[in-house]
């Protein structure tokens, strides 16, 4: 920890930098980052021993949400984030989509989740959020105009919304996370050529589920199962008209979204990765085999307890071994900073998976200004197209890119 100290009064004084620095993560794995600081204050190089990352900011609004897709068809992504998108490569050149309505420090836009609602061959985008209750898709015009707004529902408070091809017919469905309302399942209506119609089904599967929500297959039936705080709602066959079975297996606290289903230990068996996204933790909890007259265990084991606010995460391959890894860092000021740890440094990092428990690899860290936070909804894609995973995060410390740089062997 100390360690780490020291390199937060680096960041601070922005003089003198060191080439090196030995840092030892929380879990006693050590690592290196080499460090290269510009007085502009536009880029910072980090390199583990891993991974090294370019940090590139894009804007300084505070939305906190940003979804990658190409928005004008001219076959290069470009970055969507609250008013504005960003055209590829460079992102440099921004266009007004229309206003977000805003609510104190909150632009209420909690997702931005790529569809093509109405089947015209330009992506649209679905969000929500928690103070006006609604969910909508925004229509993207296609002649650079401005996006359209259309009411979904009016679905209740909605911490963030995900997808998943809940009924694996190669379209993704709209779930929300409403803690105090319905866990709802939208649906959304195609013609014959699995075109979209601009408009959604409503299917309510469960009451209130509180703060956290994931989607992955717990008892290896083949189906995506829906994880909520307190436990599992099983799949049916068909999700729209058969029985919803919940298994209250577990408690979990104020977690994130998603929450990861993996099989962390490589036993047959899914287990769960949460972070905590209002309160200090990041755990996995490990699924023991269930029997007749006990259902299934969740063993807890801690991740990193020392860092709070791990509202979002992504489980992929960041570098390309063909083992995923966990991406996550801190929600900047998730409830205004009144959440514990609220106003400790920023942090995004990665964490690997080695066998036996995951080791932490920091790709950026500070104080507000210096290290970068996540939102509750970020991107990771190839955004040069040369193998490697880049990072898009948005929150209300900006926007910026993460570049996921080749490292000559």
């Amino acid at each position: 920890m100390a360690n780490l100290i020291a390199l937060t009064g680096l960041f601070r004084s922005k003089r003198t930098v060191p080439s090196k620095f030995r840092i030892v993560n929380f879990n006693g794995a050590a690592f290196f980052i080499n460090v290269v600081f510009l007085l502009a204050g536009s880029f910072i190089f980090a390199q583990s021993k891993h991974l090294r990352f370019t940090k590139q900011q894009i804007a300084s609004e505070s939305y906190e949400t940003v979804g990658v897709f190409d928005v004008n068809n001219d076959n290069v992504l470009d970055l969507v984030s609250g008013a504005y998108w960003y055209k590829g490569p460079d992102f440099q050149i921004r266009h007004n989509m229309g206003s977000a309505k805003r609510y104190g420090e909150y632009f209420d836009d909690f997702s931005t989740i790529p569809l093509d609602v109405n089947g015209d061959g330009h992506m649209d985008y679905i969000t929500g959020g928690w103070f006006g209750k609604q969910l909508v898709w925004k229509q993207n015009p296609g002649d650079g105009g401005e996006w359209k707004e259309h009411l979904i529902a009016e679905a209740g408070n909605i911490e963030t919304t995900r997808s998943c091809d809940i009924d694996r017919d190669g379209i993704i469905e709209i779930i929300p996370n409403t803690p105090n309302d319905s866990l709802v399942i939208y649906r959304l209506q195609v013609d014959n050529n699995k075109k979209g119609a601009g408009k959604f089904s409503k299917h309510t599967i469960s009451g209130p589920q509180g703060h956290g929500l994931g989607f992955g297959d717990i008892n290896g039936d083949g189906l995506d199962d829906i994880i909520v705080p307190k436990g599992w709602l099983q799949t049916p066959n068909d999700p729209y008209a058969g029985k919803w079975k919940f298994h209250q297996d577990f408690e979990l606290g104020t977690a994130s979204v998603p929450i990861i289903v993996t099989d962390v230990n490589k036993d047959g068996l899914s287990d769960l990765i949460v972070g905590q996204g209002h309160d200090y933790g990041l755990f996995w909890y490990e699924q023991k085999t269930s029997t007749k007259k006990q259902k299934s265990q969740w063993i807890k084991h801690a991740i990193n307890p020392y860092n709070s606010q791990y509202h979002s995460m992504e489980w992929t391959d960041i570098d390309q071994d063909g083992e995923n890894e966990l991406v996550t860092g801190k929600r900047y000021r998730a409830h205004n900073g009144k959440d514990p740890g609220g106003n400790d440094n920023l942090g995004l990092y990665y964490f690997k998976w080695n066998g036996e428990n995951f080791s932490k690899q920091v790709i950026d860290y500070g104080p507000y200004g210096q290290g970068k936070g996540t939102g509750v909804f970020f991107s990771v894609t190839d955004l040069k197209k040369n193998g490697n995973k880049d990072i898009i995060v948005a929150g209300k410390d900006g926007l910026y890119i993460y570049y996921n740089e080749p490292i000559k062997q």
